[in-house]
């Protein structure tokens, strides 16, 4: 569903790469918290999955896309392909709550007969079916961010990217979003979010993966916590594969006269 095969990207003026040969595979219908400290390479990866930048070197196919293939022209409809949601809901302030989620649905080309059909049952997922007539600026953050994800799911994208959803939102609030990702997720979209969140990590338990200084350090297939250090065995393995590195011989074991 997702793969990265040796993924590398350096920003023009830096000396160090914001990803160093990334690989990752996620398969379909999983859900995946991407952690790592401010810099570890977390947005870089994003955006080369949503295409808003190339690698240097690498192979990235989404969905069975190769992004190699995607052209400028056609950046477009492969995002609308994914379902993109941002902590800062990125919602259009002089429509309704309807019309934000309908207008997302003209721009792929929706009848307006689906849109009509379509709109009232995502809404009613994210539980806002009675602040349809509303704009952005009479809701909670919280609920802004719900429309955000009605807007991001309307499409039934295959692949749901979330970017620090729960950032600006209280401890409640961000249990609810969670939630409600988890409970798209278990419809069968493929879920991946980025967060600095210790608690709905560790609470919700499924794949981490850890990203440090434009590398995955860690991966946590199952019951996953957060933390922000590898592994103690990834670590050695790392140390072992440094240039330079020399196994030290074992000494030869005594003989018991």
């Amino acid at each position: 569903m997702i793969l990265l095969d040796s993924v590398s990207k350096t920003y023009p003026g830096d000396e160090k790469p914001a990803l160093d040969e990334v690989s990752l595979h996620i398969e379909p219908n999983e859900f995946v918290f991407l952690v790592g400290k401010s810099g570890a390479g977390k947005s870089t990866l994003m955006k080369m999955i949503t295409k808003e930048e190339v690698p240097d070197s690498g192979k990235i196919i989404i969905g069975g896309i190769d992004l190699d293939y995607v052209k400028k022209r056609h950046i477009p409809g492969y995002r609308r392909r994914l379902g993109v949601v941002f902590q800062d809901f990125k919602l259009l302030p002089r429509r309704t709550v309807y019309e934000n989620v309908a207008f997302a649905l003209e721009i792929a080309g929706m009848s307006g007969k689906e849109i009509r059909r379509t709109v009232p049952k995502v809404l009613e997922l994210v539980d806002l079916l009675d602040q349809a007539k509303k704009f952005p600026d009479q809701l909670s953050g919280g609920q802004q961010q719900r429309v955000s994800i009605a807007r991001s799911v309307a499409r039934q994208p295959k692949i749901l990217i979330a970017d620090e959803p729960t950032a600006n939102l209280d401890k409640l609030t961000t249990e609810e979003i969670i939630g409600l990702l988890k409970k798209i997720n278990d419809f069968g979209t493929t879920i991946l979010v980025t967060t600095h969140n210790e608690n709905i990590v560790n609470n919700l338990q499924k794949r981490v993966v850890t990203m440090k200084d434009g590398r995955i350090i860690d991966d946590q297939k199952n019951g996953g916590i957060y933390k922000l250090d590898e592994t103690p065995s990834l670590k050695l393995k790392r140390e072992m594969q440094a240039p330079g590195h020399a196994l030290k011989p074992r000494p030869k074991p005594r003989m018991i006269q």
